[in-house]
Order: C-alpha cells, then sequence, then structure tokens
C-alpha cells in the first residue's frame, strides 16, 4: 500500500536505522579523471561555506519498492520538478537550485536514491540492485506515488542517466530534460567495447569495484574515496569540509555499498540484473532518440569521463540546445553552477 508523504525530519541521530555510521563515512563518485591529475582542488575560485540546508524536514512516502525520503519545495500546484542526484553526491546537490526553482512558483521534488540517506528498501528480500532501469523504475514510481503525471526532470551523473532514460521511455512523464553531460544512456553490451587507454584510467575506480578487494576498500574507506573523486571530478572548485560532511551523511545507508558495486559490476557484465528489467534494457540497449525538449550542460573543468557535446547531439531530436559553462564549473553543476543550472529549468520547456 502506498503511503501518504510524511512531514517527518530526517532525524540525524537515527543512525541505527543507517548502520551506525559516522558522519564522515562516504561513498565513492562517478567520475575521476585524467585532467584532475594536473590541477589539484581549489585551484581557483574562493573556498565557498555550506549554507543552511536548503529545505526543512523530509518527506517520506512509499514507492515501488522503496520507502523513498525526499526534499520537496514550492507550491503544491506548482509546475513538478524532479531532480535527481548521483553518485557520490547526495540530494545537496541542489541545495541552491531547489530554492531557487521554489521561489519561482516550482513544485520541486529532490529524492535521495536507492543506497542513500534515510531511503530505504521496503523488503529485505529486494535484490540490493544498481543498474540503470532499476533506478528508472524508482523514478517512474515517485511519480506515482506522488500523483505527479510528468515534470520538468534534471539530473546529474547517475541521476543524469536515469532522467534521460525517463525521458527515451516515458516520454508522457517528462515535460522537459535538464542533463549534464547529456545523453548518458548505455549497455552492458557496449560497456564491452574496449576504450583508448587514457579513457580506461578514467574509469579506474570501476576496474576497483569489479573486484572484492576494492568492494571491501570502499565500504572501509567511503570517506577518502568520495573526497577523492570530488576533487578528481571538479578540480577547481573549493569546496569546504562543511560541505562535503553533509553530504557524506547520506552515504551511512547500510545498502549504499552494494548499490554502487552493483552499479559498476553490473555495467561491465560482471554482475546480473533482475529478470524484471531485462525488457527495459533491450530497449535501452539500442539506444533510443529523446524527443522532450532538452538542454544538456556541461562544466569546462569536468574532471570525470564525459563525452563530448558533438557525440551525443543527434540523440535529441526535439527542441534542444547545448550549453558549455565556464569559471572552473566541475562534474557537479548544479551545486557548483547552481544558477545556471536554475534557469535551463525554467528555460527547457519553453526555448
Amino acid at each position: 500500500m502506498t503511503a501518504a508523504p510524511t512531514d517527518r525530519p530526517h532525524d540525524p541521530q537515527r543512525r541505527s536505522l543507517l548502520g551506525g555510521a559516522a558522519l564522515a563515512l562516504l561513498a565513492g563518485p562517478l567520475g575521476a579523471v585524467g585532467s584532475a591529475f594536473a590541477a589539484p582542488a581549489g585551484a581557483a575560485g574562493p573556498r565557498r561555506s555550506a549554507p543552511p540546508a536548503a529545505w526543512g524536514p523530509l518527506k517520506q512516502i512509499d514507492a515501488g519498492v522503496l520507502r523513498v525520503s525526499y526534499a520537496e519545495l514550492g507550491p503544491r500546484h506548482g509546475t513538478p520538478v524532479l531532480l535527481l542526484h548521483g553518485w557520490p553526491y547526495d540530494i545537496h546537490t541542489y541545495a541552491e537550485v531547489a530554492p531557487r526553482l521554489a521561489a519561482q512558483g516550482y513544485r520541486v521534488v529532490v529524492p535521495y536514491l536507492r543506497g542513500y540517506g534515510p531511503t530505504a528498501f521496503l523488503s529485505a528480500d529486494t535484490p540490493r540492485n544498481g543498474q540503470q532501469a532499476a533506478l528508472a523504475a524508482d523514478a517512474v514510481a515517485l511519480l506515482d506515488a506522488l500523483g505527479i503525471e510528468s515534470a520538468i526532470v534534471g539530473g546529474c551523473d547517475w541521476g543524469a542517466r536515469t532522467a534521460g532514460i525517463l525521458a527515451a521511455l516515458w516520454p508522457q512523464r517528462c515535460r522537459g530534460l535538464v542533463s549534464v553531460s547529456g545523453y548518458l544512456i548505455g549497455s552492458q553490451q557496449a560497456n564491452q567495447a574496449p576504450l583508448p587507454p587514457k579513457a580506461e584510467l578514467q574509469w579506474w575506480y570501476q576496474f576497483y569495484f569489479a573486484t572484492e578487494r576494492g568492494e571491501r576498500g570502499y565500504a572501509q574507506n567511503r570517506s577518502e574515496f568520495a573526497r577523492l573523486i570530488w576533487e578528481l571530478a571538479s578540480p577547481q572548485w573549493r569546496f569546504d569540509d562543511a560541505t562535503f560532511e553533509r553530504s557524506a551523511a547520506a552515504f551511512d545507508n547500510p545498502d549504499h555499498v552494494a548499490v554502487v558495486i552493483h552499479n559498476y559490476r553490473w555495467r561491465l557484465g560482471l554482475a546480473q540484473g533482475e529478470a524484471k528489467f531485462d525488457e527495459l534494457e533491450a530497449r535501452l540497449a539500442k539506444a533510443p532518440t529523446i524527443a522532450v525538449p532538452t538542454i544538456t550542460l556541461e562544466g569546462d573543468a569536468n574532471g570525470a569521463p564525459h563525452p563530448p557535446a558533438a557525440a551525443y547531439a543527434r540523440k535529441f531530436t526535439g527542441k534542444y540546445a547545448h550549453r558549455e559553462l565556464q569559471g572552473g564549473i566541475g562534474h557537479n553543476l548544479p551545486q557548483e553552477a547552481p544558477e545556471a543550472f536554475a534557469q535551463a529549468i525554467v528555460d527547457v520547456t519553453s526555448f
């Protein structure tokens, strides 16, 4: 049965429900990169302190296989916006984006993904599956549970992939798409093709996670791992300890390591997905085009693996624009350039 949203706040003291780990324990990232080795973190721009929480108490709702914890801002009858975070990040990717949009009358929903924050599986028997179709099914289930027929969907990292899948396979649920690094839909078959050595180097953590040693190392060193990825993926973003630790709390989730490890092993064909997603994955393996209005964004200092804009422009067959952001903007673009990301959400259905 679907539960109604609640205004129950996330209580940091309830660590026993999330594995009892300390605030500083974190999880790993979605992209490390070659150019990042040449530019130390903090090479440009002032160091910014973490602002106060952008939202009040979190809400919870049963959606699909999850009890989803999410932030919601803005008027309930405003145009819905669903914002999806990635790895090793959390809902604070949108800490400054969400209030900007809410102030303009949008209803903004920012959920913790499976394996992050207080979001929890409803059953101990549900596979801790990180494959792309599972994450997309979570997003659809959340829209259903909230009674949202369609929304503008924005994403970064894993969230950009999920948002792209929503736009490709459920276009009726997606009024517009804002995607960092463009078209990220993939398949196990496509991932079997070797890349040039420098590109393979950028995916070092994916190969690390393929090993049992890597799984243990990630579980034991989440904080160090996540901070390293933040620095490599955004070499000019001068985040401070408070900003990092605020997001680090999300990785205390007891299912976090299992979901992350499965995500990367599944990509390489080293882990099985769930049979119920086979049909969706078959459709995704054909690299479907996206016809909904779309704006793609890229920062000039993205240190994570990402395709050039020219490689994916033809995948967007509807109204489409690409924006390159200057000024040392890295992989976590919505948090590093919140005004530009929020403006793209506003523009996407009207340009």
